[in-house]
């Protein structure tokens, strides 16, 4: 398999013997799935398959965001709750997935489930001074994490350029800081933190479920190309540190 970080196709090795633990990031249920998510899930159910052929005991984990900005966004166009959105696309994604064949998944993971490990994790982060907080959130301060760019092929310099779904705040100490908490906004969903009402962040979502299920060090860690920057490169920042 190519692995992204060396950018060189290698042997893949599990950690342990002939266990393989395995995460997908999943959708983001705000609107219909398309022919990227297509090709992304079936690549990964016949890996997930091959290995099991091969003898293989692979546990595969996709998480769901169930609460995102673009989930607000399409409830507040529709005059819904953000609720009420995600579980209308949630199922059509499995759906898709069953039109598709694809059922090598062991388990699908809510964001908005897993909210305790998410403020656990966030906690951590702050005690160990890779996160701060300003009057909209608690953010990760890149400049502290001295590999963040090394998925991507990213100096810390070109990680503070042109970015998609990087939080947009005056507040923050580099333009590359990602959210972890955001604070609600009226009429926005909200969950009771430490710090404020709020809500999680896009990656930090995916860092507590993957922890929680497969622990510290997994596998295998897939997704779509459109996602490694700055997402993955967010989720080993996040975990790393």
């Amino acid at each position: 398999l190519t692995n992204t970080l060396t950018g060189k196709k290698e042997e893949f090795v599990p950690i342990k013997d002939k266990k393989v633990n395995m995460f997908v990031c999943g959708p983001t249920v705000y609107g219909y799935s398309h022919i990227g998510h297509a090709r992304t899930y079936i690549f990964f159910d016949v890996a997930a398959k091959y290995l099991r052929y091969l003898g293989y005991k692979v546990t595969y984990l996709m998480n769901i965001t169930d609460i995102d900005d673009k989930i607000i966004d399409r409830a507040q166009k529709e005059g819904k709750s953000a609720k009420d959105v995600a579980k209308y696309y949630e199922k059509l994604f499995f759906e898709d997935l069953k039109n598709l064949k694809i059922d090598s998944i062991n388990k699908f993971a809510r964001a908005t489930d897993h909210i305790k490990e998410i403020i656990e994790q966030v906690k951590t982060l702050i005690e160990k001074d890779y996160a701060y907080k300003t009057n909209d959130g608690i953010y990760f301060d890149i400049s502290k994490f001295g590999d963040y760019g090394k998925l991507a092929k990213r100096t810390l310099e070109q990680a503070e350029d042109g970015v998609s779904r990087i939080d947009e705040s005056v507040n923050k100490k580099n333009r590359g800081d990602f959210a972890l908490w955001k604070f609600s906004k009226p009429g926005e969903p909200k969950w009771p933190s430490p710090w404020g009402d709020g809500r999680p962040g896009w990656h930090i979502e995916d860092t507590a479920i993957s922890e929680k299920y497969l622990g510290q060090q997994y596998d295998m860690h897939g997704g779509s190309q459109d996602l490694i920057f700055p997402h993955h490169e967010a989720e080993i920042a996040q975990q790393e540190s």
